[in-house]
């Protein structure tokens, strides 16, 4: 085995992914993840800080992302024009380099383990949390911060649910705008006279 060898994270969560669907999350352990990707246990650590990271590496960088989007976008943007110009394009950088297969494994193994539904929740509400304080520090007032929060981040859970339910067709982009305009409708009342 090299000791660098290219690809090791990514045969390690292909690894991790397979074991984990195949046998359980619990009943996994870290060197049947590297045994079964040909590498170290040492090299896993390199990598991730135990098996649960291999699902969710990468969450402790959501806020400085949040933020990033909020401080890049234009200030003259309110907080609903900027959930709809900006969740669609902040929700392909979340996903990056990430294929819809990947994702939905990702998915089951998650739904297979109640732990892992509980960490992915925790995951949303960090996110909810960078987007209030991002709005706030866009001078938004609370309330209306924490209500943006509050929409951007159900709109980008249901339309990443809604996505993967439907393996990727339309794709995301277009699902977050198909969530987002169904809850304009429901802010809009119908005409009774037709």
């Amino acid at each position: 085995m090299g000791r660098w060898q290219p690809g090791a994270r990514e045969r390690l969560e292909q690894a991790a992914l397979d074991l984990f669907l195949e046998q359980g999350f619990t009943e996994t352990t870290v060197p049947q993840i590297t045994a079964r990707a040909g590498l170290t246990t040492r090299t896993f650590f390199r990598y991730f800080a135990d098996k649960r990271e291999v699902l969710f590496a990468g969450e402790e960088l959501l806020p400085e992302r949040v933020a990033r989007v909020m401080a890049e976008a234009p200030p003259s943007l309110g907080p609903m024009e900027l959930i709809t110009e900006g969740l669609a394009p902040a929700a392909a950088e979340i996903f990056e380099g990430r294929g819809l297969d990947y994702l939905l494994r990702r998915r089951a193994a998650i739904d297979a383990e109640p732990a892992l539904r509980e960490r992915e929740l925790r995951k949303f509400s960090l996110l909810s949390e960078a987007l209030e304080q991002g709005f706030r520090d866009r001078g938004v007032d609370d309330l209306t911060a924490q209500l943006a929060a509050e929409i951007a981040g159900t709109t980008f859970r249901l339309a990443v649910t809604r996505w993967l339910n439907q393996h990727g067709d339309p794709d995301l982009p277009a699902t977050i705008n198909q969530t987002l305009a169904a809850m304009r409708n429901l802010t809009t009342t119908p005409d009774p006279a037709g």
